[in-house]
């Protein structure tokens, strides 16, 4: 990999990570702009979750028989829409579309980064991309909640992401060439058990994630704070998992990252859940952030590094998870705020986060919790 290419791949992660962290704060601007319940736009993300679905099922397919440049291009453009649909959305199916467009070119983008940041420092590289992205998508909530107070809708705010992503469809380097994947026959049930489990690990650090950056703005709305205020301290969560992720990895005693990552995201959740006012909320959501901020690096790398498969195709399975756990981990916690109040459906991401412990241990008593495979974990720290 060049450095081009990984500027180039940081570049688009950058834009939609800024439309990601842009989508909670649009579930509550949408509800108001379009005068519908909060839990029917709850679709948005769910949209999103499908488009990763697809291109999951297809993506091995498309890498074998388009260049990763096009891929780029293609990603980038598909995603540039669907902010542009997102912001001007003036009715309910449109905004759909937009999330749907968001997931379909977004899950592109995620289906390549892996394979543009191989190598022995994957995980490191992989952990800075996801910082940049981290980083931008602090922008998002207060460009919302900003654009919000100034003018009729701060939906308009995601247009941000638009230049950069058409511009890099523009100057993406050509010429990169298709991925070659082995044909794997007769797979060892020893290599099928470890990529379960690492799917699995995927999907419940992602479902986590997902449940604080699609309902971090409407827990602070329904602390009694208003719509655009929401919307500017809802940069907490992106905030924390920048730190997070600018820290790198945290190793102590051997442990995987995903336990003192996992036991910050669960004080955060406490903090979110068992207090009312908007402070120690937004406090909450910035402690949560830096826990869960190493979650998704570590556990999509240990997934692609998993020996006996092609990258290609566990790449694939990386989006399946992330779009399983993006549609059903919100959409959940929606349907828990409906029979219970907000704060309490929060905590629902306190069994994921054991789930995520216990999927986690080695097969092998007498082992630590090694997460990533050998050679990956040397390499988890910036």
């Amino acid at each position: 990999m060049s450095n081009r290419e990984g500027n180039e791949i940081g570049v688009a992660l950058a834009a939609l990570g800024f439309l990601l962290a842009g989508l909670g704060a649009c579930v509550a601007v949408l509800a108001r702009d379009l005068d519908l319940p909060t839990d029917r736009l709850a679709l948005l993300p769910s949209a999103f979750a499908v488009g990763l679905l697809v291109i999951a099922v297809i993506g091995p397919w498309v890498l074998r028989t388009v260049a990763i440049s096009v891929v780029l291009r293609i990603g980038s453009i598909v995603c540039a829409l669907g902010g542009v649909l997102i912001a001007v959305a003036p009715q309910y199916g449109v905004a759909i579309a937009g999330g749907l467009c968001v997931g379909l070119g977004g899950a592109l983008l995620i289906l390549i980064a892996p394979l543009l940041l191989n190598g022995p420092t994957a995980a490191a590289r992989l952990t800075r991309v996801n910082a940049f992205s981290s980083a931008t998508g602090i922008l998002a909530p207060l460009a919302i909640g900003a654009v919000d107070r100034l003018i009729s809708t701060g939906r308009l705010a995601m247009l941000a992401a638009v230049p950069p992503l058409l511009v890099l469809a523009v100057i993406a380097r050509p010429g990169a060439t298709h991925v070659q994947q082995a044909r794997t026959m007769g797979v060892e049930r020893r290599v099928l058990v470890q990529v379960a489990r690492g799917w699995a690990r995927v999907v419940l650090a992602v479902a986590v994630e997902f449940c604080f950056v699609i309902w971090a703005v409407a827990r602070l709305l329904d602390s009694g704070l208003s719509i655009a205020t929401a919307a500017l301290l809802g940069s907490a969560f992106p905030i924390g998992m920048a730190v997070g992720r600018a820290v790198g990895p945290v190793h102590v005693l051997g442990w995987s990252p995903v336990v003192p990552g996992g036991l910050l995201a669960i004080g955060g959740t406490l903090l979110v859940s068992l207090f009312g006012a908007p402070a120690m909320v937004t406090a909450g959501l910035v402690v949560a952030g830096i826990g869960v901020a190493p979650l998704y690096p570590v556990t999509l790398a240990a997934l692609v590094a998993t020996p006996g498969l092609s990258s290609a195709r566990l790449a694939a399975l990386g989006a399946s998870a992330s779009g399983v756990a993006i549609l059903l981990a919100p959409a959940i916690l929606a349907t828990l705020a409906g029979v219970v109040d907000l704060r309490t459906a929060f905590l629902i991401t306190l069994p994921l986060l054991i789930a995520l412990f216990l999927v986690s241990r080695p097969l092998n008593r007498g082992h630590g919790m090694n997460l990533v495979p050998s050679g990956v974990t040397r390499n988890l720290n910036p």
